[in-house]
């Protein structure tokens, strides 16, 4: 993404926003400071960003999303903090003010605002408006989707992985993340009881997630691909694993996975990270969060940068739960093809050791970690 001149991410193009639903409103409705000539007294108690109280700015207007947004990972860093508290010492205050700390210097800046999809880029990128203060209804997905999920999402997607294409919904049907990742679920509204079971139970909204991949899985393949989720394509291999194995298992290819992200800080205390390597694999392993959403026994796992020692400049010992939970993650890589070498035939993947992740491959100190993802007996050749 290319960043931009100074003068683009400040000023508005007063002829297009002003001709606008939100232009039709006083700046200082939702900036606050004060209508006066006089810059410096204009900008008294200016807010930046208005939508960092979005029940004050956005959600006079815009209620209902407001009230599901409270839900939204996005909004919430829920995912962050899920994992961070099964891997640390939840029971202990010094413990838990030391993660803050770290939360606060090096992954806030994730923390997205309404302003940060629908008037600006995110403020982790740099900022700077997206189109001069006209509100854009749908997330760019250059701008501002694949501006925070880049290195690994936005890679795989655009095919900018040396030697691997990108996904088929891009090549060939152009499909921009919005096509999948609906406003509902961006937004944090909740799947209720009745979108899977009408008239079964009271309508009444499920608790928000507490990581990307809890509760209903939305978006799912199956949604469209209909046909190959009953194997009612005439796809044998649709038939035969159906429900085992996720459908990256057998579509998607090689995908970035990374080591070790250390957060530290300057002399100077202005925070930084160092990751220690990132590279391409693509391996099978068991399904770690084996669920009625996601029943896979096989599924596709990436590496995480995470280490026993990436938080040690902030404290000692700060993941003390380090083996609570997998470094090899469950993965949905955005990398989707019709064909690829392990579904060329039955034994490209059967007995095909170097496909799953297998005890050796798992360095030493992750082992126990990784046990119940890691591979014991490779599916053997299909006579």
């Amino acid at each position: 993404m290319p960043p931009l001149e100074a003068w683009e991410k400040v000023l508005l193009d007063v002829d297009a926003y002003t001709d606008t639903v939100h232009g039709k409103v006083a700046c200082t409705t939702c900036h606050a400071g004060v209508n006066d000539p006089d810059k410096v007294t204009a900008h008294t108690d200016l807010i930046s960003d208005p939508s960092e109280n979005p029940q004050d700015s956005c959600g006079t207007c815009h209620p209902n999303l407001i009230e599901s947004q409270i839900n939204s990972l996005h909004y919430t860093l829920q995912g962050y903090e899920t994992v961070l508290a099964t891997r640390s010492d939840s029971e202990d205050p010094e413990t838990q003010a030391h993660i803050q700390e770290m939360m606060d210097n090096h992954c806030a800046s994730c923390h997205t605002t309404c302003g940060q999809c629908h008037v600006s880029q995110p403020a982790s990128v740099g900022g700077g408006f997206l189109d001069g203060h006209v509100f854009v209804e749908r997330a760019s997905m250059s701008r501002t989707c694949t501006a925070c999920h880049g290195s690994r999402v936005g890679n795989e997607y655009l095919g900018k992985n040396e030697g691997y294409q990108g996904d088929v919904h891009f090549r060939q049907g152009r499909m921009v993340c919005a096509d999948c990742h609906t406003a509902a679920e961006v937004h944090g509204e909740p799947p209720s009881c009745e979108s899977c079971h009408p008239s079964s139970t009271p309508d009444e909204p499920m608790p928000g997630p507490t990581h990307r991949y809890d509760g209903v899985q939305t978006p799912r393949c199956e949604s469209c691909h209909i046909s190959a989720a009953t194997g009612a394509d005439g796809i044998e291999q649709h038939q035969v694993h159906g429900g085992q194995l996720s459908c990256q298992v057998c579509h998607s290819v090689a995908y970035k996975s990374c080591d070790s992200c250390h957060t530290l800080q300057t002399d100077g205390g202005v925070p930084y990270y160092e990751t220690d390597a990132s590279y391409m694999t693509f391996l099978i392993g068991l399904n770690p969060i084996k669920s009625y959403e996601r029943p896979y026994d096989y599924v596709p796992l990436r590496h995480v940068p995470i280490a026993r020692d990436v938080f040690d400049f902030y404290g000692d010992d700060l993941l003390a739960n380090f083996d609570e939970l997998p470094t090899w993650r469950y993965a949905t890589p955005h990398n989707i093809q019709l064909q690829t070498p392990q579904n060329a035939s039955c034994n490209a993947c059967h007995g095909n050791a170097a496909l799953f992740l297998t005890v050796d491959k798992v360095s030493s100190g992750e082992v126990n970690a990784n046990r119940p993802v890691i591979v014991e007996r490779v599916p053997p050749p299909i006579p």
